[in-house]
């Protein structure tokens, strides 16, 4: 169990082998935007406290993740007019050097991708020993940390609608993944030691633009585990072990990105494109408790793309169009919303008393949580840098991706401490 200022949550499958500052997955160890690193910085710049940036081949947006001395990401790499070379990297986290990139899957033919999107956008997931990296139809692998092929499927077929998004979520030996495109939306779980399906089950929600780019959160309620699943015209929750659904609510939006957050006994999720909501759901009914559960809803400045964060009491949320909300978990008031310019599809981070805001040019906000907006400090680099990936912290670091480079910024006499 986690405590992170009174919101206790309870996140099932990673490892208790990894270290505290380790960031296992898209979202850190509590899947929720939420670290305990320290020594975290402030103010950085193409010339201030960049300790090395490491060129990336290939274009992916899939935020890094850490464990020890090994960082991994995942990359699209395009090989004549069509094909594509889709492969995982391991760099070490001290210096940047790359220590093995390789090859996982190809595609051979053309498949449709949004502009913003990439080929390589699922993070990966670390448990214990293995890596597991996704790429949605085109397949799944676990690696071990030396890039050794433990086992790789292709058996989740989709036809992806602007890409792939969404990352694989752990619950106990599953590793479950949204599956919606725009011919058939389902939610399926793989035995995470041999690759093999363990279920496979249908939204059934009948949407006419069924495609979304969902995470699960994997989250133990009143015992039960939970696999909470926000796609098009409703979010869902199963059982992990059995892919049985637990609840639905139902909702008019499609194109789901953000992944929920639970607090405060609700679950927090956006409902996607167009003029979506936020909803806070009491995920302790059954059936479909869109009447009976919903406990409040916003319309304004939801975001399509950035998962929110729950500091305290209050969750925080950022729009596509660069409006930062702070609103109070269990009633839904706002306390304040300010707009701080820029597009944003990064997800928010809380880290070393601060919350972490990253728009699409790589310009950073970082501000205190509390119910007055305070802003600590303003970055950005010289020329800007497209990104779309998350901020990954370790003591003393964050690691930022752009399109070309991974950056890690910090002090430099962090990484000669080591």
């Amino acid at each position: 169990m986690h405590r992170w200022f009174g919101a206790v949550v309870v996140v099932l499958g990673l490892t208790s082998q990894a270290a505290a500052k380790d960031w296992l997955d898209f979202r850190g160890p509590t899947a929720q935007g939420l670290s305990d690193a320290t020594r975290l910085p402030t103010t950085w710049s193409e010339t201030e406290n960049v300790v090395w940036k490491t060129e990336i081949p290939g274009l992916g947006w899939s935020t890094p993740v850490i464990v020890g001395n090994r960082l991994f990401i995942t990359t699209a790499v395009q090989e004549g007019d069509d094909a594509q070379s889709l492969r995982a990297l391991c760099i070490d986290p001290r210096s940047g050097e790359i220590l093995w990139n390789n090859e996982l899957f190809r595609t051979e033919s053309k498949v449709e991708i949004h502009k913003k999107n990439s080929h390589a956008s699922a993070s990966p997931l670390i448990d214990g020993d293995r890596v597991f990296l996704h790429f949605g139809p085109h397949g799944t692998a676990a690696v071990d940390f030396d890039g050794k092929v433990l086992w790789k499927t292709n058996e989740l077929k989709y036809l992806p609608q602007h890409g792939v998004g969404g990352s694989p979520a752990l619950a106990g030996n599953h590793l479950v993944i949204c599956c919606d495109g725009h011919d058939s939306q389902y939610v399926a779980a793989l035995d995470k030691t041999t690759g093999h399906v363990a279920w496979k089950t249908p939204r059934d929600v009948g949407f006419s633009k069924g495609f979304s780019f969902g995470t699960p959160l994997v989250v133990d309620i009143n015992g039960q585990t939970q696999a909470i699943c926000p796609g098009s015209g409703a979010i869902m929750s199963y059982d992990p072990a059995n892919g049985k659904e637990l609840w639905r609510v139902r909702h008019g939006n499609w194109s789901v990105v953000p992944r929920p957050v639970y607090a405060n006994g609700l679950v927090i999720a956006c409902t996607g494109y167009e003029k979506g909501k936020i909803l806070a759901i009491d995920p302790t009914g059954s059936g479909d408790i869109t009447d009976s559960h919903v406990k409040w809803s916003l319309e304004r400045g939801v975001p399509y793309n950035p998962s929110p964060v729950v500091v305290g009491d209050d969750v925080y949320f950022v729009s596509d169009a660069g409006i930062i909300s702070c609103v109070d978990v269990s009633s839904g008031k706002v306390h304040w919303t300010e707009r701080v310019g820029g597009k944003y599809s990064a997800s928010l981070l809380y880290a070393d008393g601060k919350i972490y805001a990253q728009n699409e040019e790589g310009r950073s906000i970082v501000f205190k949580p509390g119910h007055t907006f305070e802003k600590i400090a303003e970055n950005e680099f010289a020329n800007g840098l497209r990104t779309y990936a998350s901020y990954t912290p370790i003591d003393g670091a964050l690691f930022l991706r752009s399109e070309s480079h991974l950056y890690r910024v910090g002090e430099k006499e962090n990484v000669a401490a080591k």
